[in-house]
């Protein structure tokens, strides 16, 4: 299990070590249709630094499948709701879309 404070980190440098540790990457015995990641917590995900004008700029998407049910969230929303969940997103969107990822996911403790 590996612990990693965010405090003062760049949110895609820090999301880009997880997903490493997460898939498994970090190890000699690495196959990349194994599971065979680690388990990750993360602490002080609230004090991420966000660089640029990503938390005005960056926006996430998703949609209702019905017309004209496109859901707009800024960064800085979500980080007032939730801070672990932008951290979260970008960890979700490094790692590869195959069967494997809800389980790689399901180890990362965002406190």
């Amino acid at each position: 299990m590996y612990t990693i404070d965010a405090e003062g980190k760049a949110i895609g440098r820090l999301a880009t070590q997880i997903a490493t540790i997460l898939r498994g990457k970090n190890k000699v015995s690495y196959r990349p249709h194994l599971d065979e990641g680690d388990r990750v917590e993360v602490i002080n995900a609230d004090k991420v630094k966000i660089t640029g004008k990503k938390l005005v700029q960056k926006k996430y998407y998703r949609v209702s499948q019905y017309p004209g049910g496109i859901k707009e969230v800024g960064l800085d929303e979500l980080m007032a709701k939730n801070p672990g969940d932008a951290l979260k997103k970008a960890v979700k969107q490094m790692l590869p879309p195959t069967k494997l990822r809800p389980g790689m996911l399901k180890r990362l403790i965002i406190k």
